[in-house]
């Protein structure tokens, strides 16, 4: 069976976490430590331990999770294994929000075990977020759709790399991902049913 185009909703609770998102991804780093970079650090870093307003950046974090999940049980509901591959993206984004990256403004402060965990589960929501792009390919009807899905997962993959190699623009190259992939989820969950 084959997910269809429908009549357009709109996921209001994926586009409210979205919006928040923009906002706190281009704003929060003004108010966060002092040499905060848009284009070398970070959404983690932004919720790091013992940042400033570090709780406004995993709230987002928190609200992304939840809305995917909310959003997708929506829309997937005869599809278990993309209900499952939502479900671990969405929770895995929320635990990276309460597993907090060390800190990177100078601070003596660091919890270790907390750091590690949010290394793994940010490592688990991109690669569920990929396996749900790829196998959302299989299940979409409209062969431009089928395709933007599998270069929402490409951008998936390469932008991690890109972010390893060249550091120096990793919260540009970030920032790129969530847009696309967020914004996808939006396209997604608001024309098929």
């Amino acid at each position: 069976m084959r997910m269809v185009k429908t009549k357009n909703r709109q996921p209001l609770f994926l586009w409210l976490a979205y919006s928040a998102m923009l906002i706190t991804i281009f704003l929060l780093p003004y108010f966060s430590f002092e040499g905060y970079s848009i284009l070398s650090n970070t959404t983690s870093h932004l919720g790091a331990q013992d940042t400033p307003n570090a709780w406004i950046m995993n709230s987002t974090f928190i609200l992304l999770g939840l809305a995917s999940i909310a959003e997708g049980f929506k829309t997937l509901k005869p599809y278990p294994f993309h209900k499952v591959s939502i479900f671990i993206f969405g929770l895995a984004l929320i635990l990276t929000a309460i597993f907090q990256h060390s800190p990177v403004s100078g601070s003596t402060f660091h919890d270790v075990h907390q750091d590690k965990l949010h290394s793994i589960f940010a490592t688990l929501t991109g690669f569920a977020f990929t396996v749900f792009a790829i196998s959302t390919e299989f299940i979409l009807a409209d062969k431009k759709d089928k395709i933007l899905a599998l270069v929402v997962a490409l951008v998936a993959i390469i932008i991690p790399i890109l972010m390893l190699n060249y550091p120096d623009y990793a919260g540009l190259w970030q920032r790129f991902m969530f847009i696309a992939a967020f914004g996808w989820l939006i396209h997604l969950f608001s024309f098929y049913r």
